[in-house]
């Protein structure tokens, strides 16, 4: 692998801001590693940004969602080994995350989203501190996310993200930073274990007067469970902020991502159970790999002319650069940039509370699509060139009406209108694969929530969502193929309850979905590519638990109940799709019995086979794996942990191929998991 240089006009003026910061701020309390609870720092007489909440106030704000939300708080997972988006969101209610092969790519889907996705996902917003990660046709890409970066990390499922102005099926996950106000001064983190995985962590942060800032940079190195599975990875996160005035605060977000992973490719279920750590010959033979790299800037500025009432203006740009030899060598470069006008105001209707959001937001993402023959890896002669451009233009509101302190009505819609174009630069044979389309569409909710107590509400809505297809759907494969926007109509019934002992975040969902984006097959077998399916079903139960009891235990568990068929198909009937389980069970039980040590024993558990094709003729097997945490701080600033995975050794499938019909065959449709590992980690944090 070649060295990874970092940008240095970028790298500098990260460094210079965080550090010209750092230098002039005084010492403060570190927090424990161990803990779960937050711990708030403030910097000599300086209050936070107005433009980036406390955790306490996103607590409190999501709370206030007719539907469900989540919140992670960062020290949650900075306990054990954080390599994947699993080990940040294995926990969150109604979250299915399950990396394919020990590495970042990942399946990641609420309530089925992206289905069809087994990489580069889709069906739900990505966000960075309230700013789209998506490329502007809706695909995003996981090696943009760095867990460790984040303070804490918002779940919006189903149609509870209208306050950033998304509408998809699945929802959002906002990625919040740390700032100069709630970060250690300085943290140095290491890890390393089985399979040659090395991952550590430097970050600084401070304030000096109405300045403040925060850097990190992280590095990974693994050479993976599997053959032909090497990663490395580097990262840098920086923000820099200012308070121009009592009313005004300014911030600007920095990302550098360079990462390169090699493929190790899909196996039999045969193959899988005699030797999972196999790379598949045609992925070895070719080289397959997703190298990947990413500059991005965002800027926030956030005005509050008076209390309860916040004018925010958001903007980025993204610039992405993929080289991706698999069936032939994609190259991608790719330009992402946008602008969101944001307001949040509270008022008095009426003698009647009421919080309204109205916004505005633009994206427009231009790529050049590259591709080649592939010669053992090496691109050969050209085969495709796409000029693609990719448009979204939206308006949301939504108004919550308190009609008494029990009682809130929440009503809401957003807008769309996207525009995908491609130009075929390279026509092969007599056949233009050019084309313009244009989807648009509202997407309304109605929602009501009940407070029971200051610990406890219910909650309901109905919502439409409407999802236009990414440049996957229509040119992902070797020939072009028109497809309409996904529709859905969902309705969802909730109890949140957050006390100091209970913690409990459980939903029941149903979504009718018209013209799904499935890789579907016709009466004879024959594949016909992405198209829209004609009606099907997701419906489920959510359920999220922490629970202290006893004094020294705490119980965490995450399960999922999911029901997703097609509804009277003409050729799949009332099949069900292919490629998530209908059950999957994360709990972990945390034995404290001493401030300075923990134990805690977890397991996943995933009860039944499952299909890989619509068709429904192959299954996955399920599977039940356990593990085992210990750890806990070193004095007042080091903290330690051992983290063992997969304690029995396991042969088990982590994700599979989601196909049209695998006709009974074990084809190469799997990817096996990690087998058994153990890994290390220590954290200093400087007071």
């Amino acid at each position: 692998m070649r060295a990874v240089t970092l940008r240095p006009a970028l790298l500098a003026f990260a460094v210079v801001s965080v550090c010209t910061a750092h230098a002039q701020s005084p010492a403060q309390p570190a927090s424990d590693g161990a803990k779960t609870l937050a711990t708030v720092r403030v910097h000599g007489r300086s209050e936070p940004s107005r433009a980036v909440e406390t955790l306490q106030q996103a607590r409190m704000r999501l709370d206030q969602r007719a539907g469900a939300t989540g919140l992670i708080d960062a020290e949650a997972y900075r306990d054990r080994r954080v390599g994947t988006l699993t080990d940040a969101l294995g926990y969150a209610a109604g979250v299915f995350v399950q990396p394919r092969f020990g590495a970042e790519e990942a399946r990641l889907s609420i309530r089925g989203s992206g289905l069809q996705r087994i990489f580069h996902g889709r069906g739900l917003e990505l966000l960075q501190d309230g700013s789209p990660l998506n490329l502007a046709d809706g695909g995003f890409d996981f090696q943009a996310v760095e867990p460790l970066s984040a303070r804490y990390i918002e779940v919006y499922r189903g149609a509870n993200a209208l306050e950033f102005g998304a509408a998809t099926l699945g929802g959002a996950i906002n990625f919040v930073s740390p700032t100069g106000y709630d970060a250690a001064p300085l943290t140095v983190r290491a890890e390393a274990g089985h399979f040659g995985y090395r991952r550590g962590q430097i970050a600084v942060a401070g304030v000096s007067g109405r300045a403040d800032g925060y850097l990190s940079l992280s590095g990974l190195r693994q050479d993976g469970y599997r053959d032909h599975a090497e990663q490395e990875n580097y990262r840098l996160f920086a923000n820099a902020g200012y308070r121009f005035s009592d009313s005004l605060d300014g911030r600007v977000y920095l990302t550098h991502v360079d990462t390169r992973s090699a493929l190790p490719g899909n196996l039999t279920r045969a193959e899988s159970r005699r030797d999972p750590r196999l790379a598949a010959p045609g992925n070895i033979a070719l080289n397959q790999r997703r190298d990947y790299r990413l500059d991005r800037v965002a800027g926030k500025l956030a005005w509050s002319p008076s209390p309860g009432d916040t004018l925010t203006l958001s903007a980025y740009y993204a610039d992405k650069s993929l080289d991706h030899p698999i069936f032939q060598v994609l190259r991608q470069d790719s330009r992402d940039y946008g602008i969101d006008l944001r307001w949040r105001g509270e008022s008095q209707w009426l003698g009647l509370r009421n919080v309204l959001i109205v916004g505005a937001a633009v994206a427009q993402g231009d790529t050049d699509d590259e591709r080649y023959f592939n010669i053992a890896g090496h691109a050969g002669a050209p085969s495709n060139r796409f000029d693609q451009r990719a448009r979204n233009s939206k308006l949301y509101a939504e108004n919550q009406t308190w009609l008494n302190p029990q009682w809130v009505v929440s009503v809401g819609a957003q807008a769309l209108r996207s525009q995908r174009r491609s130009r075929d630069l390279l026509i092969a044979g007599a056949r233009d694969e050019s084309f313009d389309a244009d989807y648009s569409g509202i997407s309304p909710k109605l929602g009501l929530r009940h407070v029971i107590d200051e610990h406890a509400q219910l909650y309901a809505n109905l919502s439409r969502s409407l999802e236009p297809p990414s440049f996957g759907e229509l040119s992902g494969g070797p020939g072009i193929t028109p497809v309409d926007k996904q529709r859905a109509d969902s309705g969802e019934i909730g109890l949140r309850l957050n006390g100091d002992a209970l913690s409990l975040d459980v939903a029941l969902y149903r979504a009718r979905v018209k013209g799904e984006l499935l890789s579907l097959s016709d009466g004879n077998g024959n594949p016909l590519g992405t198209i829209n399916a004609g009606r099907t079903l997701h419906q489920g139960i959510e359920l999220g638990l922490g629970w202290k009891f006893a004094g020294d235990f705490t119980l965490s568990a995450n399960y999922l109940y999911n029901d997703f068929r097609f509804d009277g198909d003409r050729v799949h009937g009332d099949n069900d799709l292919a490629g998530v389980p209908p059950q999957q069970l994360r709990a972990e039980l945390r034995w404290q019995p001493d401030p300075r040590l923990y134990i805690a024993p977890s397991v996943e558990w995933t009860p039944q086979d499952y299909y890989i094709d619509h068709a429904n003729s192959f299954k996955a097997p399920g599977y039940t794996i356990a593990g085992l945490r210990v750890g806990g701080p070193i004095a007042s600033q080091w903290s330690w942990f051992a983290d063992a995975r997969n304690l029995a050794d396991k042969k088990w499938i982590a994700s599979t191929n989601v196909i049209a019909d695998a006709r009974g065959l074990d084809g190469r449709n799997f990817l096996p998991g990690d087998g058994r590992a153990v890994y290390f980690g220590v954290e200093w944090r400087k007071d």
